[in-house]
């Protein structure tokens, strides 16, 4: 029996590398996402912290220059948590850049898995064709020679 080579292999095997690299692409986005919303956590944690801090010194003897800088350090806190916000939404778009990437990537490997199965059909069926072909010439000349 002939045996069947897929003209478009090293094509379908490219997209199936494409595909792993989509998808560590993504499984790296998400990491970082998580990471950059561990972050932002911990600002907003510390910013309670320091809001507590400045209630307390509030309401304690008074020390305007402690009260100066916790609200100063509130400020600082506030400016990283927004920069943290940002840095939170470019990873959430990085995220859906890698997700919309590696489902492009996925279904262009199918695609060509489908052709492949699709040209492994039409293959198996030639074969069909011409083992009949072989079968009846076969027959026939049996057939021919016993008369």
């Amino acid at each position: 029996m002939a045996k069947f080579i897929y003209r478009m292999q090293n094509i379908l095997e490219i997209k199936r590398k494409l595909e792993m690299q989509a998808k560590s692409d993504y499984a790296e986005a998400s990491q970082r996402l998580v990471q950059e919303e561990k972050k932002l956590a911990e600002l907003k944690l510390k910013q309670q912290e320091f809001e507590g801090i400045h209630k307390n010194l509030l309401m304690s003897a008074i020390n305007l220059l402690e009260i100066k800088n916790c609200r100063k350090s509130i400020e600082g806190i506030k400016g990283s948590i927004k920069n943290q916000m940002i840095s939170v939404h470019v990873a959430q778009k990085n995220l859906e850049m890698a997700r919309v990437k590696l489902g492009e990537v996925m279904l262009e490997r199918k695609t060509y898995e489908k052709l492949k199965e699709k040209a492994f059909e039409d293959f198996k069926q030639e074969v069909n064709v011409q083992e009949s072909k072989e079968i009846d010439e076969l027959v026939s000349y049996i057939y021919g020679n016993n008369k």
